[in-house]
């Protein structure tokens, strides 16, 4: 985790593939888990955008068509502008 720049981690049970027998769920950002004991990556994903806002954390380019598929399809902010990689992922999704 040290390594992190930003994400989300899950702890399960050894040998369980279930996300919702989760142990622990949390944030990291900078190396540092900022919250913890979260109830599911849903909110995980939701409080982690937040944070990126709040803090003025730019995205690590590893992840930009990640949070650009986020931001722009899913949240519909600034959908007119999608990148190449994204639309055509959008296209395929609405098929």
């Amino acid at each position: 985790m040290v390594k992190t720049l930003i994400g989300i981690y899950v702890i399960k049970p050894e040998g369980e593939r279930d996300f919702d027998a989760a142990e622990d769920v949390g944030i990291i950002i900078e190396g540092v888990a900022v919250l913890r004991d979260l109830p599911d990556v849903a909110t995980a994903v939701v409080l982690l955008f937040g944070l990126i806002y709040a803090l003025n954390v730019s995205y690590p380019s590893y992840l930009r068509y990640t949070f650009e598929f986020f931001q722009k399809v899913l949240m519909g902010h600034d959908a007119k502008k999608l990148s190449n990689k994204v639309q055509v992922l959008r296209n395929k999704l609405l098929e």
